[in-house]
């Protein structure tokens, strides 16, 4: 099944959110740090790394969860919902602070 626009929108802001929670947010770097340091370098500790921090990588996967989510049960929109308004809170305060030079 195919989503309509808003739903496609509302998934992929949703995705987009998590991947920067787990990527990029200071509130889980030590979360984060604590995992990426105890992978052994020798089991692909950088190729972790990598792919946690990588939108191409991890994104994959997160869409394709909130994908199946939806598959199965069309109420994860509104679990998707305020990860979605965080996104666009997020892109656009990024936005206004790149314009304004703040």
């Amino acid at each position: 099944m195919i989503p309509e626009p808003w739903t496609f929108a509302l998934l992929a802001l949703a995705a987009f959110r998590i991947w920067k929670l787990i990527a990029d947010d200071r509130i889980l770097d030590r979360p984060r740090d604590w995992v990426l340091g105890h992978i052994d370098v020798k089991r692909g500790g950088t190729y972790w790394s990598d792919f946690l921090t990588c939108p191409w990588c991890a994104g994959f996967w997160i869409v394709l969860a909130w994908t199946v989510a939806w598959w199965i049960e069309a109420d994860t929109l509104v679990v998707a919902v305020p990860f979605a308004i965080s996104a666009v809170v997020g892109l656009l305060g990024t936005a206004y602070y790149a314009v304004s030079g703040e």
